[in-house]
């Protein structure tokens, strides 16, 4: 967990007045301090100093209350992220002082990194920034402590109805968990409104117009222009959403029925195998190719080899070694969380944490023996290689090159995660022939493509809310028609106005920028083509597994040691020698695919 990820859980910021007279301001002229290089360079290192000291003790109860949510842990995180935050938001705007100084480049970096590195910028009412701690604190464990209950003896937590979700082909039973889930969110809806309302006076201080600004200049070009690069990926992407939606919605239809589910109309978002329709990999059963395929099953393949939690690990742990990165520390063993305790409530949303910014890396799971989560211990390890690749940075510096190259990197690995790689490590036999690709390249995309409208429309959604566009009357209606928009996915019953279905998202109420996720899409695929080039691979896209080369594991980790300290165009470049953002990538993996859904889809009618 990075500092400023840390930063989102609590806040609170001290006034300054710079110039001002204690004894006599009215009637003595304010003199304007004169700022040197070196007086912004002095300030730098004191900001790296200090924030760097205190982030181990935020970061270890944020850890103990995640793994433990109850009421002591709770005071303890709220109190010690409120004072890390104290030190960040009195410096974010200190650093103002030297806007009119001429400093070097990676000077300026370093200022402008502190001053947008909040996600929630506390205002400098104590009682309202410390109300805001609260408010954070709240909602975590609001989410985390969720339970559907039938009766007041027969409860089911998020993990248990996911699971049934990922399974269950029964409409009723799978309405009613995702109903029952949303009724958890209900009560986050009132204090997440006035969190708003206080989260946007704070980033009013740090002169922003609001905190939907703050959240679209972490990007290295101007706020108005990003959402506008968002739309310019989507458009390369929709046309083969499209072609996906298209056949999905007519295999579900002809499997439940037209009643339920329409052919002119959304998918209704129950039945697509995931509590909030953003992945559809758990349906590849009802959407796959009527000829036999010959996909391998990870999950039998994981059983079958006796593979428990601690195993799957390691082995994702073995894939980065065999690219050259070093053995993670003892202590990842001894002080990650891979299972849900029996004894407390945690936070299952799996993460990846380095809790003192060197080497107490640890991921926060509760795994679930099957394919799905072996590829999501790819994902999190990658980001504690990346955490640990920039560790000797600066602490400004100590990120990604941007919020989407985080979550892109073990992403990157998962699509290594072939059937030859399935051999390497014995989890399979024999590699299908490529009769096969169109039932693998199908399973990828049901959980990838699908997705990408669902990682775009998050934020959509939330920067409409963080600017006040709309009223909180609005929230919930504006969220189904983005989901229809977008996914072209509706509520399988009529909402009401004062549900907060976005509050059954994680994201929504841990206040965790969604943006990443979209972009995290788009670059896995940039960065997969690069490696498998460096690898010298001769295969198919969708084929090669840069498992065991040691080049391509050279080349990504010069590109993970740069952390956040240039712009992520450079970065991009160190490793792609592009600097731009591509989803064409995508086209090309999924060619035979979309050949393939395409004749599928002759005779029917798509759209919604």
């Amino acid at each position: 967990m990075n500092t400023t990820k840390r930063l989102l859980l609590a806040s609170i910021v001290i006034a300054l007045c710079a110039g001002c007279s204690p004894n006599n301001a009215s009637s003595t002229a304010t003199i304007k301090a004169v700022y040197t290089v070196d007086d912004a360079k002095a300030f730098l290192q004191k900001v790296d100093t200090d924030i760097t000291r205190l982030n181990k003790p935020a970061a270890h109860a944020a850890w103990a209350y995640a793994t433990n949510i109850n009421y002591d842990n709770a005071q303890v995180d709220a109190y010690l992220g409120e004072q890390l935050s104290v030190m960040w938001a009195n410096y974010a705007v200190e650093a103002a002082k030297f806007n009119d100084v001429n400093v070097d480049a990676d000077t300026r970096r370093k200022l402008n990194l502190l001053k947008s590195g909040l996600e929630i910028a506390p205002p400098s009412d104590p009682a309202k920034a410390e109300r805001l701690a609260t408010i954070g604190s709240n909602l975590a464990g609001m989410y985390g402590a969720g339970k559907y209950c039938r009766t007041e003896s027969e409860c089911f937590s998020l993990v248990e109805m996911s699971a049934e979700m990922a399974v269950s082909r029964d409409p009723a039973l799978m309405l009613e968990f995702w109903e029952g889930w949303r009724k958890v969110s209900v009560p986050m809806k009132e204090i997440f409104i006035e969190q708003v309302s206080i989260a946007n006076e704070g980033a009013k201080e740090l002169g922003y117009a609001n905190t939907s600004e703050l959240w679209r200049t972490k990007y290295d070009m101007p706020a108005q222009e990003f959402p506008k690069e968002l739309d310019r990926l989507w458009g390369q992407i929709q046309p083969f959403y499209e072609s996906l939606h298209c056949h999905v919605r007519a295999e579900l239809s002809d499997y439940y029925g037209e009643d339920i589910v329409p052919l002119d109309k959304p998918i209704p978002a129950h039945l697509l195998g995931n509590m909030w329709a953003q992945s559809w990999g758990n349906i590849y059963d009802i959407v796959k190719p009527q000829q036999e395929m010959n996909v391998p099953d990870v999950t039998k393949a994981l059983a079958e080899q006796d593979y428990d939690e601690i195993k799957m690990v390691k082995q994702a742990e073995n894939f980065f070694s065999s690219l050259g990165f070093d053995p993670l520390p003892d202590t990842f063993y001894e002080r990650s969380m891979f299972q849900k305790p029996q004894d407390r409530e945690v936070q299952c949303h799996a993460s990846a944490w380095n809790v003192d910014e060197k080497d107490d890396l640890r991921i926060k799971m509760c795994i679930q023996k099957t394919g799905e989560e072996f590829n999501v211990i790819h994902h999190e390890l990658g980001h504690n290689y990346y955490q640990r690749a920039y560790k000797d940075q600066p602490m400004l510096y100590r990120g990604s090159a941007n919020s989407g190259f985080h979550e892109a990197i073990g992403d990157t690995i998962a699509l290594s995660i072939t059937p030859t790689y399935l051999q390497q490590i014995g989890l399979i036999d024999q590699i299908p022939d490529e009769s096969n690709d169109i039932g693998m390249l199908l399973k990828v995309a049901l959980d990838k493509i699908a997705f990408i409208p669902f990682g775009l429309l998050v934020d959509q959604w939330r920067w409409q809310v963080l600017a006040g566009d709309i009223t909180p009357e609005q929230y919930n209606t504006l969220w189904w028609q983005l989901r229809e928009k977008y996914q072209g996915v509706a509520a399988p019953v009529a909402r009401s106005i004062d549900a907060f279905d976005p509050g059954a998202k994680y994201h929504v109420p841990a206040n965790v920028s969604y943006t990443r996720y979209f972009l995290a899409h788009i670059l896995q695929f940039q960065f997969h083509k690069a490696l498998c080039d460096i690898a010298g691979s001769e295969e198919a896209l969708h084929r090669c597994s840069i498992y065991g080369s040691k080049k391509a594991g050279e080349a990504l980790n010069n590109m993970l040691e740069m952390g956040k300290s240039r712009p992520w165009q450079e970065a991009m470049t160190t490793l792609t020698g592009s600097p731009n953002m591509d989803a064409s990538t995508i086209q090309a993996y999924f060619a035979p695919l979309k050949e393939w859904l395409d004749k599928q889809n002759e005779e029917r009618n798509c759209g919604w």
